[in-house]
């Protein structure tokens, strides 16, 4: 089960598993199952039981050894040993996971569709618009909408509207690049670099900022 992308920004690193083995294959690559047990067994659906697994064999990959995640009671993970900050997504197929020793991380996937136009009105604000002008609009649309939902994940608090409190500043989409967002929701306002890279089947965005309090 090959790594099917890594990125990485100083001490922040993100992997990308394209998940096409079955549970019966993905249960087989851990050493020490008995962590996960417990957890494991809360799913009945084989594609939410893939997906778990998926990650979680991601994570060893990046990190060499075999980790347990908790969760905090917003749905925010963290790993049990305190090793490193993270953050999980997944979509159609692909996991992601993204890693720092010491900072506050956030990542998101999105698979690639139509369907983001029929909803675009509930995420893109009226000085949004500009950048969705462009020669694909489904992935500026996506991009937008991936980008609200890491600094959704990075301030981890609730009562978030993507209209109201997150706002992606004007930028000319491409394959990769950087984006600046900021947030009106807490009292700190963040400004942030939303980092992203397009695919045929996905999009994908990451941030990185200091621990909050």
């Amino acid at each position: 089960m090959p790594l099917y992308r890594k990125y990485q920004q100083g001490n922040l690193i993100v992997g990308v598993w394209k998940v096409e083995e079955t549970i019966e294959e993905l249960y087989s690559m851990f050493r020490c199952f008995s962590i996960y047990e417990n957890s494991y067994r809360c799913f009945t659906s084989d594609k939410r039981r893939k997906e778990w697994l998926a990650v979680r064999v991601l994570l060893k990959e990046l990190c060499g050894e075999e980790k347990r995640i908790e969760y905090l009671p917003s749905g925010k993970p963290f790993l049990s040993d305190g090793s490193a900050c993270i953050s999980i997504s997944h979509t159609g197929g692909y996991v992601a996971v993204a890693l720092h020793p010491c900072a506050d991380v956030a990542v998101d996937i999105e698979q690639y569709g139509e369907k983001v136009k029929k909803v675009a009105h509930k995420f893109i604000r009226d000085d949004e618009s500009s950048s969705i002008k462009c020669d694909n609009e489904t992935y500026a649309l996506l991009l937008h909408w991936s980008a609200k939902e890491t600094m959704f994940k990075l301030i981890d608090v609730d009562a978030v509207d993507f209209i109201e409190h997150l706002r992606i500043k004007p930028f000319i989409p491409s394959n990769q690049g950087v984006m600046e967002a900021e947030e009106y929701r807490t009292n700190k306002h963040l400004h942030v670099q939303i980092f992203y890279h397009t695919h045929p089947d996905y999009v994908l965005t990451y941030s990185v900022v200091p621990l909050l309090s």
